[in-house]
């Protein structure tokens, strides 16, 4: 049977559907009585599995349409961002941000709230300015920035319909130069957090939860900006830390050769804002992945609640990453309503060991209202998640609106809209 790219879901469906055409895709959408979309494949929980039809759109025609006046692109949702940033680049155009890998589809990413880091960026999905779907009975609805229920239509899980287009706004192309620093003390980190994380347009710090200092802080400064290492020349000590001789990849004895270049070498947006480089795979994959966004005022003591239960992480875990994220108003992104920062975990592939872990987190994590990463392995369900999203109940019924016969519904978003864990 098919999987996903970690290999810790395999897919229950009865048939893959992979359409040609719009049209192709509509008539099969409108025959079904049970549908999920599969994109790239990288969550690693059961958001895409059904025991229905699953559908790809990655073999409709590819769209890369940009108006350089208006500063915008229609783009197919099955593109991976790899075959389309390059283009936009060439075209002296950008997205604000990217994610860490490159090879993950367009709204596979804005469905499920990915992001990049940076105080001042939102999810990949606030770049989303229209939003073309198939909805259950066959129809094709584009719902734009400025309609009542767009909120609700981008971070949606696959629960609306099949997304074939997106529009994005775009900003002028910009180059970023990329620093790697090591050994930043815990304790220097937890009394300066706010300001660490947000002192360049992207930042990521690695910690694995042992002893006394955080193994990495990744530094993505736009050139011509102000920021260490915006001119070409880092500071070898920031913040206790000491500026990495040679290239590094996230979880320390790794080999970077898959990463993205480092040292300061200014390159287009595109080829430094990910971690990994478009043409490798960048790991295996035999993981698995949580991540919990917090408000960005509670990111220090909600640092301090996990420091706490380490011992409990440091053995499962493979590396962690820790985030910026910009509030946005899209109703059920992570970010919904406050600047937030996101702590983000990569375990080892062993959900038993795994699951007792995530307990103890969001127990440590309940009194920030942390919310999951909706394509990651998390506890928290439909109960709690009613607490945790203001317009939880709004997203409901536009669902009982655009699918009353639930045809895009599945075990995965029935457990997290009626009640009961969402492992």
């Amino acid at each position: 049977m098919p999987a996903n790219w970690a290999g810790n879901i395999v897919f229950h469906a009865a048939r893959l559907r992979t359409p040609a055409t719009v049209d192709e895709l509509r008539e099969t959408v409108a025959a079904s009585g049970s549908l999920r979309v599969l994109g790239s494949g990288h969550s690693f929980n059961t958001i895409a599995d059904t025991t229905g039809d699953q559908v790809s759109v990655a073999a409709l025609p590819a769209c890369v349409d940009i108006d350089p006046a208006a500063r915008t692109a229609t783009v197919s949702g099955g593109l991976r961002f790899a075959s389309f940033t390059g283009a936009l680049h060439r075209a002296g155009l950008a997205l604000h941000n990217l994610g860490s890998l490159p090879h993950i589809s367009l709204a596979g990413a804005f469905a499920t709230g990915t992001h990049g880091s940076g105080a001042g960026n939102g999810s990949l999905a606030t770049a989303v300015r229209a939003v073309e779907l198939v909805t259950a009975d066959g129809a094709l609805r584009t719902f734009e920035r400025g309609d009542e229920d767009f909120p609700g239509t981008v971070v949606a899980l696959g629960s609306l319909g099949v997304v074939t287009r997106a529009t994005l706004d775009l900003v002028p192309a910009f180059d970023v130069r990329q620093w790697v620093y090591e050994g930043l003390p815990h304790a220097v980190l937890a009394e300066r957090f706010d300001e660490i994380l947000t002192s360049a347009y992207s930042v990521s710090v690695f910690t694995r939860w042992q002893g006394d200092a955080a193994d990495q802080v990744w530094l993505k400064q736009r050139v011509g900006d102000p920021g260490p290492g915006a001119d070409g020349a880092a500071p070898p000590v920031w913040h206790g830390a000491r500026l990495a001789e040679a290239p590094r990849h996230p979880v320390p004895g790794v080999d970077p050769v898959h990463c993205t270049v480092q040292g300061g070498d200014a390159g287009p947006w595109h080829e430094r804002l990910p971690h990994f480089r478009a043409e490798f795979t960048p790991s295996k994959g035999d993981e698995l992945q949580s991540e919990y966004f917090v408000s960005r005022e509670d990111g220090p003591a909600a640092f301090e609640a996990l420091r706490a239960v380490a011992d409990r992480i440091a053995p499962v875990l493979l590396v962690s990453e820790i985030r910026t994220v910009a509030a946005t108003d899209l109703w059920l992104d992570p970010a919904h309503g406050r600047d937030s920062v996101a702590f983000h975990f990569t375990w080892v592939q062993d959900i038993d060991a795994v699951t007792p872990v995530l307990d103890a987190m969001e127990e440590a994590l309940a009194p920030f209202a942390a919310r999951p990463h909706w394509g990651k392995v998390f506890r928290t369900g439909g109960d709690r998640l009613r607490e945790l999203y203001p317009r939880y109940e709004d997203f409901r019924a536009l669902a009982g609106r655009l699918d009353p016969a639930g045809t895009f519904r599945n075990d995965y978003t029935r457990r997290l809209f009626d009640e009961g864990p969402a492992v």
